[in-house]
């Protein structure tokens, strides 16, 4: 009843602004009515995420872990990746949620990644290329996935940056096939570039500056993510290829 009475108390914050003195204190009374009310604690925490206050944002995400960690391990592992890069307690909270949960871990906040492909991110981001490649591939490999609108772009990359150009190409072509933008025409010109196809590279570097020019590239409102390819890479590319020829 204590959890109840809790919730209908925070249902009162609909209509207030997260960083308003109203949402907070609505939120601190639901806490006081039950303290181990994990939703009310992630509430509270937006504002301070949204601000760049990380420090209480985490004071904060803790004792939601702590009291129901299935139901919020997950928001802090993607956000722990998404607004601060800190890739180690990303992937301890995924891989920590998944032996929680052994069915479907769900996805990330925004709704782009899978918790398992931010997590091969985040091995890139420690600098295990390897172990990266490994996770997206076996999880392109299940039949149960369901493919993110990223997925094989990021694979495509890792393949890239390992320098096995063939394998990059096939990623940048099925992303292409699900989702082209103007990164996967850039990355996908960069592996022609490196087999030395001069016709294709130029091809799909042309594709990409238009596809850049439509907005047709990687955004997201709050972040930069992984792998995004801004107008200015794609610019220097084609100053190289004009100043070639």
């Amino acid at each position: 009843m204590l959890k109840f009475r809790a919730c209908k108390k925070v249902e009162e914050t609909k209509g207030h602004y997260q960083f308003s003195k109203e949402y907070q204190e609505i939120l601190d009374e639901a806490l006081e009515i039950d303290s181990t009310y994990a939703y009310a604690y992630q509430a509270k925490g937006y504002a301070y995420l949204k601000s760049g206050d990380f420090v209480n944002w985490e004071k904060l995400m803790a004792k939601a872990v702590k009291f129901e960690p299935e139901q919020h391990l997950g928001y802090r592992g993607w956000c722990r990746y998404q607004f601060f890069r800190d890739y180690e307690g990303a992937i301890a909270d995924i891989e920590r949620l998944e032996q929680l949960i052994k069915g479907d871990i769900g996805f990330g906040q925004n709704g782009d990644y899978h918790l398992k492909i931010a997590k091969a991110l985040c091995y890139k981001g420690i600098g295990d290329r390897n172990k990266a490649i490994e996770i997206i591939e076996n999880e392109l490999s299940s039949k149960d996935h369901f493919l993110g609108l990223y997925d094989y772009l990021h694979l495509g990359v890792l393949y890239l940056e390992s320098q096995n150009y063939d394998k990059a190409i096939q990623a940048f072509k099925a992303q292409e096939q699900e989702n082209t933008l103007a990164d996967n025409e850039f990355y996908m010109a960069m592996a022609y570039k490196g087999i030395q196809n001069k016709v294709k590279y130029q091809e799909h570097l042309k594709k990409s500056y238009a596809l850049y020019k439509k907005n047709r590239h990687l955004f997201d409102p709050y972040t930069h993510q992984m792998d995004r390819v801004f107008l200015n890479d794609i610019e220097l590319e084609l100053r190289e290829v004009s100043i070639k020829n």
